[in-house]
């Protein structure tokens, strides 16, 4: 597949979450299409939209900051802006088997900042 092509379908991934168009997201993910996540461990489409497709309702917009492309894969390191006005960030692998997305693995850990900062102030929060 061209690498055009494999970005563009991460991209239309990613803008099915932004207009929440789950009728995009499942024409792109293949049948035998796998997630992993580090709460995840392979799971299935069918769980995958049962799972993760409800938060799409709480994202605002992706900020794409890498995508990186080649041959049949891709990795993409984005900002997800919250309705909420919040923020995060997490890198994403992609694997495409033809037209469809087949394997997303995404790498993500969760905000040390405050456990962080009040361990090294003796146990304040403030």
């Amino acid at each position: 597949m061209k690498v055009s092509n494999v970005s563009n379908l991460v991209r239309q991934y990613f803008t099915a979450y932004e207009t929440k168009n789950k009728k995009t997201l499942d024409v792109l993910l293949s049948e035998n299409f796998q997630f992993n996540s580090p709460v995840d461990d392979h799971i299935n489409k069918k769980a995958y939209l049962q799972r993760c497709w409800p938060s799409s309702k709480h994202i605002q917009a992706y900020d794409i900051q890498n995508l990186l492309a080649d041959g049949n894969e891709a990795v993409i390191r984005y900002e997800c802006w919250l309705k909420s006005g919040t923020s995060y960030r997490n890198m994403e692998y992609f694997k495409i088997v033809g037209d469809k997305i087949e394997e997303i693995d995404v790498y993500f850990g969760y905000d040390l900042r405050k456990e962080f900062f009040s361990s090294a102030e003796g146990g304040n929060d403030g």
